[in-house]
């Protein structure tokens, strides 16, 4: 297995500023970051982001989400394509920074509820526009790691089962799923069981601790997860993803009301420890 840190911990937008903390990074021992792409205006500094990495010897993953005006799923074909269209530039700026893998819940607009559940209709309408998106991806040589989230964020996809369906009605070898803790721990049963029933579908995680704090100090069925992943053969990114009140924005989209640890690079070495301790990374 490979280790990752998500870089939402600092920023929405990794800059120059940045480039010492992707220093620090590294010499702790991480073998990649994962870069938020929210502004797809300008390519420039994500290119600029390549050649750092590249120099650090940094491997890269993504993330992004979808608005209401790029919901994959909308009833709208305009705004599937628009949908299509975001997704297709995103990926051009991961390409900029050699971006293996774009994940996140891009199957649908995140904190957009329709006041039901999800409709056949939706369904087929994501497999339609994530089709599509697919085919975007392999072009730029990225996979897509469409990411569930909890009922309280998202309702088209919220559990493994549902997820790995999707994936399988989109068959295509470019559009496959990521699994995150915090969400599993929400709306799952058991963690080794719901990494287990996609495993086959699972190209990237999340370890993510039940408060976004440092993982390994919370309520996460730790001893669970890590059977699950060692019986899945899973040996991709285990990525860690924190969040805290650095960016007033970003706490509030992420409910983050109080300090959950004490330094943020604490929380990546303790993090990262945890994780090569629990998995047998070395």
């Amino acid at each position: 297995m490979k280790t990752g840190m998500n870089l939402l911990l600092w920023t929405t937008e990794v800059t120059s500023e940045h480039d010492s903390l992707l220093g620090q990074i590294k010499e702790m021992g991480f073998d990649a970051v994962e870069v938020p792409i929210f502004n797809v205006a300008d390519r420039a500094p994500y290119e600029r982001l390549g050649k750092r990495l590249k120099g650090l010897g940094l491997g890269a993953t993504a993330v992004t989400v979808m608005s209401p005006d790029t919901n994959p799923i909308s009833a709208d074909p305009i705004i599937r394509k628009a949908a299509v269209d975001y997704l297709d530039k995103v990926l051009d700026c991961g390409a900029a920074f050699g971006c293996e893998i774009l994940c996140g819940p891009i199957h649908s607009a995140i904190g957009h509820f329709s006041g039901q559940g999800p409709t056949e209709d939706e369904f087929q309408a994501g497999v339609e526009t994530m089709s599509r998106a697919a085919e975007k991806a392999q072009r730029h040589g990225i996979r897509l790691g469409i990411e569930y989230l909890n009922r309280f964020e998202i309702y088209f996809l919220t559990t493994a089962a549902q997820t790995s369906r999707f994936v399988q009605a989109v068959n295509h070898p470019y559009l496959k799923m990521m699994y995150d803790s915090f969400h599993a721990h929400i709306e799952e049963k058991d963690q080794a069981q719901a990494i287990l029933s996609c495993k086959n579908e699972t190209i990237h995680i999340h370890v993510s601790e039940n408060d976004r704090g440092v993982p390994g100090t919370g309520q996460v069925n730790w001893e669970s997860f890590f059977s699950g992943l060692k019986q899945s053969g899973y040996d991709g990114y285990l990525t860690i993803e924190a969040f805290g009140r650095a960016l007033p924005a970003l706490a509030a989209a992420t409910r983050v009301w109080r300090d959950l640890f004490p330094d943020a690079l604490d929380l990546c070495r303790d993090g990262l420890a945890f994780m090569k301790k629990r998995s047998g990374v070395l």
